[in-house]
């Protein structure tokens, strides 16, 4: 097991505990000013990026503008603090969610940035609900497919949860089944400037991951795969610098996931303690610490997964039969990837501690196992989709 430091802490900008987020204030600046710098391979304060950010979400600026900002920046390289600036501004344009604060603080996320192309069916969806029937809150944010033939919001929508809600069905639904979701397109319209640009130049850039970083509920607990090798350690950071009780993983065959198949790396943020009234709950802490870097075997905790073709998906409705499977118990690949994934999740929420990170994921297996195998999984879908519909405003 490596354990080693990785990326300076930044500090980019908070959010306090209710109300908006903090945006920093810029000075005066502009977009040639702006994309000179970072073609100078200069780095940004989180002032600056923040601006880039809140033209392009007033729509104040043009698809050439926000093209040539995004292929900057990713050709200089981001840094946590300029992630930071980004996410500070679409949390501020963000719909609102009146989560109540110890509720937001215990709650956890789980995803992946996506863009690993190996077009596996949907980890992450199906470990939030193994989570949530371990009886931790999960508030997932999500979105339509993107680089896959089957998203997260696809795949709830065919099981039959509604995914179209406003943030009080999305509040009424967590309070009822203890899992929510967050449809990227309700909460956060301001995106759609963004879209065109993104087709059209096709390249991935920092947009690609401010998905799983900007839930806006802002869960006190995340557990996010990274696709991007270079880009999972600067993830980690800005987590970390939130205060964020988190684990950061990207397997060694490109998987945005902990992968069965072979060894991962896993970055390690313990954040602060749910429900001890300071952070914890998405908000920086007074001092950002570095994360904990560990490499992960799948075998040291039983679980190996010889082919990644096993973990295939298809279409929505493929997609939603080999969920009800696993909610039912079915043994086999897609069950011991998503205990993985959920085992993460669980160690993410109780908060990480020094541990190595192999027996905290081992010791957290045989909760996930069994929220399956007592069909609390499988119950949880079923009030999430009751729930969903009975607040379902259309």
């Amino acid at each position: 097991m490596t354990i080693e430091a990785t990326v300076p802490p930044t500090g980019p900008p908070a959010r306090p505990p209710t109300g908006p987020p903090t945006v920093p204030a810029a000075a005066v600046t502009s977009w040639p000013e702006l994309i000179g710098a970072l073609l100078a391979r200069e780095s940004l304060d989180s002032a600056r990026t923040a601006w880039a950010m809140n033209q392009i979400m007033a729509g104040a600026a043009s698809p050439a503008q926000i093209a040539g900002f995004a292929v900057a920046l990713r050709a200089k390289g981001e840094t946590p603090a300029e992630i930071g600036g980004l996410i500070a501004a679409m949390l501020a344009h963000a719909a609102p969610l009146r989560i109540p604060d110890e509720v937001r603080a215990r709650a956890v996320d789980t995803c992946g940035t996506g863009g690993d192309r190996s077009n596996t069916v949907n980890l992450s969806t199906m470990a939030a609900l193994v989570v949530a029937g371990a009886g931790v809150p999960v508030i997932k944010h999500g979105n339509r497919a993107a680089s896959s033939a089957c998203g997260s919001a696809d795949l709830l929508a065919e099981l039959g949860v509604a995914i179209d809600l406003p943030p009080a069905a999305v509040e009424a639904c967590l309070q009822a089944a203890g899992i929510a979701f967050c449809f990227a397109r309700i909460f956060h319209p301001a995106m759609r400037h963004v879209g065109a640009p993104r087709a059209e130049i096709g390249v991935p850039t920092a947009f690609n991951i401010l998905g799983p970083l900007t839930n806006p509920a802002e869960p006190g607990a995340q557990a996010i795969g990274v696709a991007d090798a270079r880009l999972a350690p600067v993830v980690a950071q800005v987590l970390a610098d939130r205060g964020t009780r988190a684990l950061v993983f990207r397997g060694d065959d490109g998987l945005d996931e902990l992968t069965p198949t072979t060894t991962s790396t896993i970055w390690v943020i313990p954040g602060h303690p749910a429900g001890d009234g300071t952070a914890g709950d998405g908000t920086a802490g007074d001092s950002a610490t570095s994360p904990r870097r560990e490499r992960f075997d799948p075998r040291d905790v039983g679980i190996h997964v010889p082919d990644i073709t096993a973990l295939r998906g298809a279409d929505a409705p493929h997609n939603a039969a080999v969920t009800r499977a696993l909610l039912a118990g079915e043994p086999g690949p897609v069950r011991d990837a998503v205990l993985l994934a959920a085992a993460a999740s669980l160690v993410a929420a109780s908060g990480p501690t020094e541990a190595p990170v192999t027996e905290q994921i081992a010791e957290a297996l045989p909760r996930a196992a069994q929220a399956i195998d007592s069909g609390a999984a499988a119950a949880v879908l079923a009030r999430w989709v009751d729930a969903s519909q009975a607040a379902n405003p259309v």
